[in-house]
This record gives C-alpha cells, structure tokens and sequence, in this order.
C-alpha cells in the first residue's frame, strides 16, 4: 500500500496556495473598486474652487458656537456657484402713511421678512400735518423680485432703483484667513502648554490671545456677510403730499395824501385827537402815583426852603 502522507501533504500547500490567492485577490479587488468609485465620484461632483475654503468655513461652526455641520453644508452647497448681496430702494408718494407703512410692512413679512428699521418725521403747519419717514426692510433673497414690485404697488412711485453684488470671493478670502489663523491658535496652544518659565507663557498667552481677538473678529464680519447674502434689504421711503400755506391777505394801497377827501380828512383827524387824548390819559395814569409819592415831599421841602429866604 503506498504512503498517504505526501499525497496529504500536497493536498494541503495546495488549499493553503488557493487562500492565499482567494485573499491577495480580493484585497486588490477591494482597492481597485475604492480607487474606482473615488474616481466616479470625482466625475460626478467636481470640487468647486473654494472648496478648501468652504472646508475652512465647516471646520470652524464650533468657534461660531450655533451652526451645525449640516447647516455649514447647505450653505456652501446653495452658494457655491455664487453669493449675491441685493439691495433696493423706493421712494413713494402716500395718501395716508400709517395705512402704506404696515401695508409695506405686511409685504416684508408675506415674504419671510421683517422690519430691520424705521424712522419717522412729522411736520406741522398750522393745523395740518405731514409726516413722512423710512423703512428698512429685510426679506429672503431669493423673494427679493416679488417683494420689490410689491412694495411699488403701495404708493406712487417717485425713484426705484436696485443693485447686487457678488460676495464670493470675500467668503473665500474669509474663510482661508479664518482657517490660518485657527492653525496659527492650534500652534500656539501647544506652545503655551509645554512653555516652562514665566516669560515665554506670557509672551505666547499674549499672542495668543491677539490671534483670538482676530478670530472672533473675523468670524463676525462672515457671519453678517452670510446674512446679507441671506437676506435682501429695500429702504422704503414714505411721504405724504406735501402742505400748501395759507396765503397771507393782501393789503390794498389807499390813494395818495392829496388825494384824500375833506370829509376822510377830518375823520381820520378826529381820530387821531382821540388816539392823543388817550395816550395822554394813559401817560397821566402811569405818571400820577410817582407824582403823588416823590413830589409832594420835594415841593413841600422846596416851599419850606423859600419862607426861610423871605423871613
């Protein structure tokens, strides 16, 4: 009977040589379809030309202390072929501005907006009244369109004008900013935290901190940047027509001196001996209490004085 064993022996590399295979096989395989789908999905979705930018932008929600990672992501995907910042401005005539103020305002929140500012000014002549003023509205800026007509229709038009602008590259510089100075905190953090005397971690502290500040600064100037690309603003300029004054009564010229009849000549001389003798009467009035006061005295004095000559 012939020897089994180098039958089994045989056998056995021969399973062995067949796993390995089997594995060596699928590990390459499992690379080949990673390499793959990294691929497609590069053909699907290309990376914008801020996209290291917009990573910046998601890595530092945190700092923000509000925005989700979700949030940040919508965000860029909305705005990443651009970044509009649109203003407008009307100036309307009014018949009545309470009732075209909260129509405007009621325009604003039809429109997922609200009143950012206000102000108003009235003004009086005699017993009629004017008032004007102005809104500052914010509505979403993808209504902006409809909110603008909408707001012509309140009144009747006396300027309207609109603009935009792109904003992207600002974001992008933002973002590229905020992501090296967060490195430059990162760097300076572990320095501060392996910094042995005195000295060296006041100076990092102080560093530190100023790159901090640069921060917060930043990531404010973004966050009201973003808002506006958000949010559209239209100031709403209202006034009432305006007030015509009362016209002052003419005064017509009488006819010249030698002109003036006999009789208009001695009324209006009659007149003027009564207007005399009332001045007079009243000058006599003011003048008599002094008189009685100061002048009694002195003319007693003075005839005392005079007796005195003659004895």
């Amino acid at each position: 009977m012939p020897d089994a064993r180098p039958r089994r022996t045989a056998v056995a590399l021969a399973l062995v040589a067949l796993l390995l295979l089997a594995g060596c096989s699928g590990f390459g395989g499992s690379e080949a379809g990673g390499a793959g789908d990294a691929g497609d999905a590069d053909r699907r979705d290309p990376a914008p030309a801020d996209a290291g930018s917009g990573d910046g932008g998601g890595g530092d929600e945190g700092d923000d202390g509000g925005d989700s990672g979700s949030a940040a992501q919508s965000f860029r995907d909305t705005n990443r072929s651009q970044a509009i910042v649109r203003t407008g401005r009307v100036r309307l005539r009014v018949d009545d501005f309470d009732t075209a103020r909260d129509r405007a305002v009621s325009i604003a929140r039809n429109h997922d907006g609200y009143v950012a500012g206000s102000d108003t000014n009235v003004d009086r002549v005699g017993n009629r009244t004017r008032t004007t003023g102005r809104l500052v509205l914010r509505v979403r800026s993808d209504q902006f369109g409809d909110a603008f007509e909408s707001l012509k229709t309140v009144g009747e038009v006396r300027a309207a004008s609109s603009d935009s602008e792109d904003v992207r590259d600002q974001l992008v510089d933002l973002d590229a900013r905020l992501r090296n100075l967060r490195d430059q905190r990162d760097r300076l953090r572990r320095l501060y935290g392996s910094a042995n005397d005195t000295e060296a971690v006041l100076r990092v502290g102080e560093r530190l901190s100023d790159v901090q500040e640069r921060i917060e600064r930043l990531e404010a100037e973004r966050r009201a940047l973003r808002d506006d690309v958000a949010y559209a603003t239209i100031t709403v300029e209202l006034g009432e027509p305006g007030i015509t004054p009362t016209p002052s009564p003419t005064l017509t010229p009488g006819p010249a001196y030698h002109e003036t009849g006999l009789g208009a000549a001695l009324l209006d001389s009659i007149g003027g001996v009564v207007v005399a003798l009332r001045a007079l009467s009243v000058t006599l009035a003011y003048v008599l209490p002094y008189a009685l006061v100061f002048g009694a005295p002195l003319a007693g004095a003075g005839y005392l004085a005079r007796r005195r000559e003659l004895f």
